[in-house]
C-alpha cells in the first residue's frame, strides 16, 4: 500500500470526479484510475460507487475515509516534526459550518470548547447548507455547525447524525436609518438557502413591509453590507448585526425568528479529538434574548 494511493483516494472523495482528481494530482485518469483500483484490492472492499454520478463513496469507502484522512495527517505532521526536531503534531477536527456561522459564533465556540479540551486543532469548512449537510453525510466532516428552524427540516437520521444545541440567534430585519417610508426596498436571499426559508416566516407573519426586491445574494454577510450602503431592507442573524444595531447604523425592523444553533456530530467517526469536542461541547441553556 502506497501514502498516493490514500491521497488519491481522499481527493476523489473530496472532488467526486476522476477527470479533476486527476489533474489535481498531475497523472492521467487512466493511471489515477488504476491507483484506485490497487487500493480496493489492498483493502479488499469497493470504495467508490462508480454507477452514480458525481461519483460517490460506498458505505465501506465513508468509514475508510477518516481512516485514510488521520493517517495521511499523522504521516505528513511526523515528518514534519521528524525534520524540525519537534512534536508539534495534535490533534485536529474537521467542522463544516455555514458561512455566518464560521464568522460570528465559531471563533469562541471554538475556545470555549478547547478550555475543556486543551488545544486541539481544527479544520473549518465554511459552505453553504446544502454543501455543509452532504459533507456530514458522505464523511468530509467530523463536525456540522448549522442553524435550525422548525419550518426547516434537516434531513439527517439522528441515530447516525446526533445533535445538541449549543447557542441561539435570531434573524432579523434590518435597514438603514436613513430609509424609511412604506416601500422600502428588498434585500433577499437565493430562494434555495437555508435563511432564505427561514425569511419567508418573517416576511409572512408581517414583521417586513413589502417591497421591491432590489438585490439577490446567498451569503448573510453580503446582504448586511448591502443594508449598511442603505440599499434596502434585509434578513440577517442579530449576532452578525450587533455591533451596528447599537451603533444606529442599522435599525430593526419588526421582531426576530428564533434560530437554535445546532452541532452535529457523524457517530461513524470515533477518534479521540472527535469525543473530546463532543464531550466539551456543553448544551446551550439560557433562552434567547433578541436584545441581548
Amino acid at each position: 500500500m502506497e501514502l498516493k494511493w490514500l491521497e488519491d483516494f481522499l481527493s476523489l472523495a473530496e472532488t467526486r470526479s476522476f477527470s479533476r482528481s486527476a489533474e489535481a494530482r498531475h497523472v492521467t485518469q487512466s493511471a489515477f484510475s488504476r491507483r484506485i483500483q490497487a487500493l480496493e484490492l489492498w483493502l479488499g472492499v469497493g470504495l467508490i460507487d462508480r454507477s452514480t454520478y458525481p461519483t460517490t463513496l460506498t458505505p465501506a469507502g465513508r468509514r475508510f475515509r477518516e481512516t485514510a484522512e488521520e493517517t495521511v495527517r499523522m504521516l505528513h505532521a511526523s515528518r514534519v516534526d521528524l525534520r524540525a526536531g519537534t512534536g508539534s503534531g495534535g490533534p485536529v477536527v474537521r467542522v463544516a459550518a455555514l458561512h455566518t456561522l464560521a464568522l460570528a459564533f465559531f471563533p469562541a465556540w471554538v475556545r470555549a470548547v478547547e478550555a475543556r479540551t486543551g488545544p486541539i486543532g481544527t479544520r473549518l469548512l465554511p459552505d453553504d447548507f446544502h454543501n455543509c449537510l452532504q459533507a456530514i453525510a458522505e464523511g468530509g466532516c467530523d463536525f456540522l455547525l448549522t442553524f435550525h428552524h422548525p419550518g426547516v427540516p434537516i434531513l439527517l437520521d439522528p441515530d447516525l447524525y446526533p445533535h445538541r444545541v449549543v447557542g441561539a440567534d435570531g434573524l432579523v430585519a434590518v435597514r438603514s436609518p436613513a430609509l424609511s417610508g412604506p416601500d422600502v426596498p428588498l434585500l433577499v436571499y437565493a430562494a434555495d438557502t437555508f435563511l432564505g426559508r427561514v425569511s419567508l416566516f418573517a416576511q409572512a407573519g408581517g414583521d417586513a413591509p413589502p417591497g421591491r426586491i432590489v438585490h439577490t445574494n446567498p451569503m448573510a454577510e453580503a446582504l448586511k453590507a448591502m443594508a449598511l450602503e442603505g440599499h434596502g431592507l434585509a434578513f440577517v442573524p442579530r449576532s452578525l448585526v450587533a455591533r451596528e444595531l447599537a451603533e444606529g447604523r442599522l435599525v430593526a425592523v419588526g421582531a426576530d425568528v428564533p434560530l437554535e444553533i445546532r452541532l452535529y456530530r457523524n457517530r461513524a467517526r470515533t477518534r479521540a479529538a472527535v469525543e473530546a469536542v463532543w464531550a466539551a461541547a456543553e448544551p446551550y441553556s439560557p433562552p434567547y434574548s433578541p436584545t441581548a
